[in-house]
């Protein structure tokens, strides 16, 4: 999915009735395939990236981050700089800082990003930055300590009445990476005794046949709506943040972690897998026969009349079990961040 002309990546790859497109291209998701590139042996990255340097993929990165607008887009950059190294970040921290990520009006993970990315940035310590203490101190006081959940628009942000009750997966997967990373840097007792709450209730709501659910409601810690269950929740981003938890002190849930792949390898809801052998891609996700997103907004509209208000009978009806026959690099990048090069999920 690397354009060599371009030195981006695409936004997608999708199968069609001709066969494979790649569509589009992503700034944000060349970022995230940096990150996990940082991870893997020279030779690896020379045949994905087809000879280009990743530093001047980095390098390029960073130096188009003076005419981004996003806290998510700027953080992902920074992130991917400190990751890759031996690239000068000053342009991205700068960057990001103006943007003021403390205060802005940006979703609940661009926050997360925007604080992994100040922590893991080696140029500053981040114990000694009140800039960084102020990002990562929204992130906590963001948190719903009565459901364990963070919710999708942080403190201050302007969320929408009809969703403000909604948290999705991301939700809870990127701040507790940013917290464990925090802690890994400066020792913050709160930021690993929130990241290890969170993380112990999404895992208490893992489906019983390992998947990673969508919807949740913020204000109780019950589940939503379910689908789609997304391939990347299963293999990349649930793996990497309780690995980053584990790494910070935060214990072990390689349970939950194989409960999830173990899904990935036989969906029960598609009785086979979204790893494709032949094709050598992993499909995105399975969602439910339904119109657009049908389902998830009138059990989102539902609940917000009150918690215990759920649609009765949404299976039979709309019966989960369509696969989405594209990818999209990110989730590679997110899996090979997750499994760095010579390391095994055990």
């Amino acid at each position: 999915m690397f354009l060599p002309e371009k030195g981006l990546f695409s936004f997608r790859l999708r199968r069609t009735e001709t066969g494979f497109v790649l569509e589009g291209i992503s700034l944000r998701y060349t970022a995230i395939s940096l990150i996990g590139l940082a991870g893997e042996t020279e030779d690896v990255v020379r045949s994905i990236l087809v000879n280009t340097d990743i530093h001047s993929v980095a390098k390029a990165l960073i130096h188009e981050t003076q005419n981004m607008t996003s806290v998510g887009d700027v953080a992902l950059a920074l992130w991917a700089g400190a990751a890759v190294g031996d690239v000068d970040t000053t342009a991205a921290r700068q960057r990001l800082l103006a943007l003021n990520p403390a205060q802005a009006d940006c979703p609940t993970v661009e926050l997360a990003w925007a604080a992994t990315a100040l922590a893991l940035d080696t140029n500053v310590e981040p114990g000694d930055d009140p800039q960084v203490g102020r990002v990562v101190g929204r992130l906590i006081d963001s948190f719903a300590e009565s459901s364990s959940l963070f919710p999708h628009w942080p403190q201050g942000a302007r969320a929408s009445w009809l969703r403000a009750h909604v948290s999705c997966f991301a939700d809870w997967v990127y701040p507790v990476q940013a917290l464990a990373h925090f802690h890994r840097r400066t020792g913050h007792a709160r930021s690993l005794a929130i990241a290890r709450q969170c993380a112990d209730k999404m895992c208490e709501l893992q489906g019983s046949d390992g998947q990673w659910w969508w919807h949740f409601d913020v204000r109780t810690g019950r589940v939503i709506e379910q689908y789609p269950v997304y391939a990347v929740h299963q293999d990349a981003m649930a793996p990497m943040a309780l690995f980053a938890l584990e790494q910070a002190g935060g214990g072990a849930r390689h349970e939950s972690i194989r409960r999830g792949l173990d899904w990935l390898n036989r969906a029960p809801e598609i009785d086979a897998s979204l790893v494709d052998d032949s094709a050598k891609v992993i499909w995105r996700k399975v969602a439910r026969h339904e119109p657009g997103k049908l389902t998830r907004s009138i059990q989102a509209a539902t609940a917000r009349l009150h918690p215990s208000f759920r649609v009765p009978g949404v299976d039979a009806v709309f019966r989960p079990g369509w696969v989405d026959y594209e990818s999209r690099p990110y989730h590679l990048g997110w899996l090979l961040h997750a499994v760095p090069s010579g390391e095994a999920i055990g």
